[in-house]
Formats: structure tokens, C-alpha cells, sequence
């Protein structure tokens, strides 16, 4: 059986608060020290850089999934273990989610919410049962979850869309449920 594999959902920038750059690092050595495989944007700068960088320090493995017209402007990571190049931003959801076990998502701007929002839809659906792991370090996604609590006090969803995310505040304990659950 092939090791377990982490898609990590995050920015292209690294953001205003270095402890989102700290907890991207600590990520890519957690999942590279668990013996399970990165899956992500294939880029090298912002928090992809950072993740995919601690994960290839510490003797991971990387998957990266970059569609064409991004090569440039995420400066796409050719050093990867695994390299793929898409023709769209669909097709680098599709390939990053089935090439994985679990998802985490770090701090990022609308393309994180977009991958975000398409893998708890398709959760809600009953099209997966994978872990996703919200990382809330220093409170980032405090906002997107009370927007989530309107959701569900006006009606347009149940309050069981809630399960279907984990919620944690650092990085050991995001990595200690993972260990428990894929």
C-alpha cells in the first residue's frame, strides 16, 4: 500500500503574520516525519514554497499539481518528486484531491476558499469521506466560520456541515488528528 497523502490547501502569498509562514514549515516537516506524501499546488513561493521547501528538507515527498498558466507566476517547483502540469485550474483540484487522503487547509486568500468550499461540497454530497482539517492559526479562519454559522441559522444548510471539517489552532494537533483518521 502506497504511504498516506496530505493535500495542503494555501496561499501563494505568505500573508501579514509570519506565524502563517511558521506553520507552513512546520506542516511540511510533519507530513515528511509521518512518512506521508505532500500533494499541493505545485508552486514555490508564498506558503506553497514554504510547505513544499520543509517537506523536501526533511526528506519528503512531494506531489505538485500546477496548471499551465501559473508555471510563471507561482514559479511552478520543477524539483518536486512528482511535477504535473494541467490545462486548467479544474483539472489541478481534480488531480490534487484524488491523489489524496486528507486535506488541510493553511491560510490563503480566494483560491483557498474556492478549493476549500468544492472538497466540503463534495463531502456534503457524500462524494468523499477524507479528512478536512482547517488550520486556524492565529485565528485566520475565524471569519469564514462564523460565515458558516449564518449559513446555517438562515437556513441554507444543515448544522452537520460543520462535521464534516476539523478545526484546529497549530500544527501538532492538526497532525495528531490526521495520524488518528487517514
Amino acid at each position: 500500500m502506497s504511504k498516506p497523502s496530505i493535500c495542503v490547501f494555501c496561499g501563494s502569498r505568505n500573508g501579514n503574520d509570519p506565524a502563517y509562514a511558521q506553520a507552513a514549515t512546520a506542516l511540511g516537516t510533519a507530513i515528511a516525519e509521518a512518512d506521508w506524501r505532500l500533494v499541493y499546488g505545485a508552486g514555490d513561493v508564498g506558503l506553497m514554497g514554504a510547505v513544499a521547501r520543509a517537506t523536501q528538507d526533511a526528506q519528503g515527498e512531494t506531489f505538485g499539481v500546477i496548471p499551465i498558466h501559473l508555471l510563471k507566476r507561482e514559479v511552478g517547483k520543477t524539483d518536486l518528486t512528482n511535477f504535473i502540469v494541467t490545462e486548467n485550474m479544474h483539472e489541478r483540484k481534480k488531480v490534487m484531491f484524488m491523489n489524496c487522503d486528507a486535506v488541510v487547509v493553511l491560510p490563503g486568500g480566494a483560491g483557498s476558499l474556492d478549493e476549500f468550499f468544492e472538497v466540503l461540497t463534495w463531502r456534503q454530497l457524500g462524494l468523499h469521506d477524507k479528512p478536512i482539517v482547517l488550520l486556524n492559526i492565529n485565528g485566520y479562519w475565524n471569519p469564514l466560520l462564523s460565515l458558516m454559522d449564518h449559513v446555517i441559522d438562515q437556513g441554507f444548510a444543515d448544522a452537520s456541515m460543520k462535521d464534516f471539517i476539523r478545526v484546529e489552532a497549530n500544527v501538532a494537533d492538526a497532525v495528531a488528528h490526521l495520524k488518528s483518521s487517514v
